[in-house]
């Protein structure tokens, strides 16, 4: 994919851009860290891009993410890749989107397969078993950290607080919580006027005629091995199947994983017949204790409709490629959205009236992130939950009785190293992973 010509380091400010080898290491650092889902992947970028590297500032940051969540499909790995070109530019993007990505694409691609192949992922399953609670005390620190930096008015509190009700208590789509705060901004927001000039739009060179190239390379590569998969496979081949229902779901991709999971199960399970109902909540179990977005669930379906129907090839070559294409043509997308649109943000982040909409984003933004702090609180301490309804309200509620103390003891210890003994992500996963697998196997 193309990008607009003759752009530097100039998106970093007042810092220089880094150097191609760091902005790489980075990345794979954040790609092997992105446990726990778009709250604490999000996290990770922060500490890595703004805290200890500095590559950019607070408010470049959360840019890039209010753009992010408008976007369909991942927002965490569109916000890497965003990060990425700030830093380097088109092949910077490219590099901090595809290493967010390919850690946990290889997990899944592996789990996939001993589960196809055996149907036993506990050996797996124990090692990713701690980590979940130390992914809770991460969770929290980027709850407090970009809560902090957004909520600085009494829209933003009131944003943040109106946004969480929604999404918690009444299940209000997540496009319809954006779209209305993006709409209050507008409303309430701070009065057309100038920005500081060091809040104010860089430099930024793109036109239109860039834009299309970008957009018209970057079609041509998503479509490119579908259209191979055309004209050397039978038309009723899986892998044309996969390609074109995860396609079309890339772009429709509106609030994450699990608003899609419903209409993905129903047409993965009862139409496509790829698997069934019980693998498919396996599969959601398996992309939540691996490294990467939730949305590699994907990844696992492709893959269990390439094993069982692999048409000319083995089973585990058919799953492979099924799996490769599905996250292929699902990722695909999101790498155009960026880099298309990316400059044009970056041009546009002077404007007032779009300042006061982002900026509402980002205060509903840390709503969203309490909300999936909670609902992972809950899912990951309990055993049983349930949804209880009253009228329009509808809440997830555990049973206390089933909570799980090593896992609750585990999380106590990882807050207490992350805001007690100020350890980093790496320090307390390793720490958590190691209680947690072994305590899954010689405490029963």
């Amino acid at each position: 994919m193309s990008s607009s010509s003759k752009q530097d380091g100039s998106a970093l400010g007042q810092n220089s851009a880094p150097p191609l080898s760091e902005v790489i290491a980075v990345s794979l650092k954040v790609g092997l860290l992105s446990f726990g889902g778009p709250a604490a992947q999000i996290s990770v970028m922060h500490k890595e891009f703004v805290e200890n590297r500095k590559w950019l500032s607070e408010d470049r940051f959360l840019h890039a993410l209010n753009y992010c969540m408008l976007l369909p499909g991942p927002e965490a790995q569109q916000l890497a890749t965003y990060c990425g070109w700030l830093c380097a530019r088109t092949i910077g993007g490219l590099i901090a989107g595809l290493l967010f990505i390919l850690p946990g694409a290889f997990a899944m691609a592996v789990v996939s397969f001993v589960y196809a192949a055996y149907g036993d992922t506990d050996v797996i399953v124990s090692v990713f078993y701690g980590v979940k609670a130390g992914v809770l005390a991460i969770v929290l620190q980027a709850l407090l950290k970009i809560g902090g930096k957004a909520l600085k008015s009494r829209l933003a509190w009131t944003i943040c607080g109106l946004s969480f009700v929604a999404l918690f208590l009444f299940s209000i789509p997540f496009p319809l919580v954006i779209i209305a705060a993006a709409v209050s901004g507008l409303i309430f927001g701070t009065p057309p006027g100038s920005i500081p000039a060091e809040e104010g739009a860089q430099s930024e060179s793109t036109s239109l005629l860039s834009t299309l190239r970008t957009v018209v390379v970057g079609l041509l590569i998503w479509m490119a091995p579908p259209m191979m998969a055309a004209l050397v496979l039978a038309p009723d081949n899986v892998l044309l199947e996969v390609a074109e229902f995860f396609s079309v779901l890339a772009v429709v991709s509106f609030g994450g994983a699990y608003a899609l999971l419903s209409y993905m199960a129903q047409v993965a399970v009862e139409t496509k017949a790829w698997l069934s109902a019980g693998e498919m909540l396996d599969g959601l179990g398996l992309a939540e204790t691996t490294p990467g977005p939730l949305i590699l669930v994907t990844q696992f379906v492709g893959f269990l409709g390439g094993w069982r129907d692999p048409g000319a090839f083995s089973p585990l070559t058919g799953g492979l490629l099924a799996a490769a294409m599905t996250t292929w043509v699902t990722f695909a997308p999101s790498f155009l959205f960026v880099l298309a649109g990316a400059p044009w943000m970056e041009r546009l982040r002077g404007n007032r009236v779009l300042a006061n909409a982002l900026s509402a984003i980002t205060a509903a933004v840390a709503g969203t992130i309490l909300n999936l702090a909670v609902w992972f609180a809950i899912n990951v301490l309990f055993t049983d939950t349930s949804t209880v309804r009253f009228g329009a309200l509808e809440v997830i509620w555990p049973d206390l009785a089933t909570i799980d103390p090593v896992l609750a003891g585990i999380a106590v210890l990882a807050i207490a190293m992350v805001f007690v003994g100020g350890r980093g992500m790496a320090s307390v996963l390793a720490v958590t992973a190691s209680l947690g697998f072994l305590a899954r196997n010689f405490l029963g």
